[in-house]
């Protein structure tokens, strides 16, 4: 497989419809009055979930980028406080700064002059850009495929 095959196949996998869905499909529409609902017997509500998956991208966006990276805490640094809520505002961040973070790493991706076998500056060993947008695009996969079910499951499409 060429350079070009793999970087086309994790940009595919970052921002496509595969065997998975979409995050922009799965917060398109979503009811306000329900931004805070927690779904029965889950310890999160909607936003924290979107929160959860905005924080552990960005962290590993920050672990690529910044040679002076610090980690986060698991699990209390990757979660919303508890007892936190958002407004509209709130959850248009959420959304906003998730995109966003998702266009850079994808933006690293596209980047021939970035070496996707390179140890990351900082980081640990065999640790490399490939491996961390691998876990970005699973860890996105999973949560946005239960946000899609718990809002199948509320009825709130």
């Amino acid at each position: 497989m060429s350079q070009l095959q793999l970087r086309r196949q994790l940009i595919t996998a970052l921002e496509n419809r595969q065997a998975h869905q979409l995050f922009d499909d799965v917060v398109k529409d979503f009811p306000a009055a329900h931004y805070n609902t927690r779904p029965p017997r889950l310890p999160y509500s909607f936003w924290q979930l979107l929160e959860h998956l905005r924080i552990a991208q960005w962290d590993i966006l920050d672990y690529i980028e910044n040679p002076d990276y610090q980690a986060l805490q698991f699990p209390q640094d990757y979660w919303p406080d508890p007892d936190s809520r958002a407004d509209a505002q709130a959850w248009q961040q959420t959304i906003s700064q998730f995109r966003r973070d998702q266009a850079a790493l994808a933006g690293i991706v596209r980047d021939p002059s970035r070496d996707l076998f390179a140890q990351i500056a900082g980081g640990q060993p065999g640790h490399n850009i490939l491996r961390e947008v691998i876990i970005v695009a699973q860890h996105n996969a999973y949560h946005i495929g239960e946000f899609g079910i718990l809002r199948a499951t509320l009825d709130l499409w």
